[in-house]
C-alpha cells in the first residue's frame, strides 16, 4: 500500500527485454537506502517487488508481460525519469489517499495551461474507469495523488482535469510531461469496493 507522495524522481539506468518479461534496474538512493529483496517500490505508480539492491543506489524489478501491456512501463526506455514511492509504512501520516499500486488504466497527456502559480493538466479518460472518477475525488496519475478540479468531454471522449502546483511540477515526471504521453491512472479503490457491493447479489 501507497500513499501517493512521490519520494524522490529515480532513472532506468538498465532494461533487459526477457522472453514474457523485462528486468528493470532503477537508480533511486532514498527509496533504496533502506531496501532488500522482496520489499515494494512503486514506479510511476506499479508496485515492483526489488529483486537485487545494487550498490545502495539503485535496485532491479522485473515486471512481467501484463503489467508491461496494461501500463506505461512499456515505454520505459534506459534514461526515463520515474516517480519512486516505497510503500508506507502504518505509523506515519498518510499524506495522500490509499494507493494499491494497482494500475486500472492508462490515459494521455492532452493538454497543458500553465498560469502563475499553478499548472493544469488535462488527460483523457478512458470510458472503463470514468464511473470512478469524481470532481473533487482522488486519482492516482504515474503514482502521485492528485484531486480531480474538472471533468468533461469532447469530440475525442472523455478527460480529467488535474491543477498541478510548482512542487509537483518540480518534484515529479508530471513536470515535463508533453502532450501525448501516456500515464498510469488508478481510482479511488474505496468506489470499486462500493459498486461491488451494491452490485453483489443482483
Amino acid at each position: 500500500m501507497f500513499t501517493g507522495i512521490v519520494e524522490e524522481l529515480g532513472e532506468i539506468v538498465a532494461k533487459e527485454d526477457l522472453t514474457d518479461a523485462a528486468r528493470f534496474t532503477v537508480r533511486g538512493p532514498l527509496v533504496t537506502s533502506d531496501a532488500s529483496h522482496g520489499d515494494s517500490i512503486a514506479v510511476n505508480g506499479v508496485c515492483l517487488t526489488v529483486v537485487d539492491v545494487l550498490d545502495g543506489d539503485s535496485f532491479t524489478a522485473d515486471v512481467m508481460a501484463e503489467t508491461l501491456n496494461r501500463s506505461s512501463l512499456g515505454a520505459l526506455e534506459v534514461g526515463s525519469r520515474v516517480n519512486l514511492e516505497r510503500a508506507a509504512a502504518l505509523n506515519s501520516r498518510l499524506g495522500g489517499h490509499l494507493v494499491q499500486g494497482h494500475v486500472d488504466a492508462t490515459g494521455e497527456i492532452v493538454s497543458r495551461s500553465p498560469s502563475e502559480n499553478w499548472e493544469v493538466v488535462r488527460i483523457s479518460l478512458p470510458a472503463s474507469i470514468s464511473r470512478y472518477v469524481v470532481e473533487k475525488g482522488s486519482i492516482t496519475v504515474d503514482g502521485v495523488s492528485l484531486t480531480v478540479s474538472a471533468l468533461g468531454s469532447d469530440e475525442n471522449g472523455e478527460y480529467f482535469e488535474i491543477s498541478l502546483i510548482p512542487t509537483t511540477l518540480e518534484l515529479t515526471v508530471l513536470g515535463k510531461a508533453a502532450p501525448g504521453t501516456p500515464v498510469n491512472l488508478e481510482v479511488d479503490v474505496i468506489a470499486k469496493y462500493v459498486e461491488r457491493l451494491q452490485t453483489a447479489g443482483r
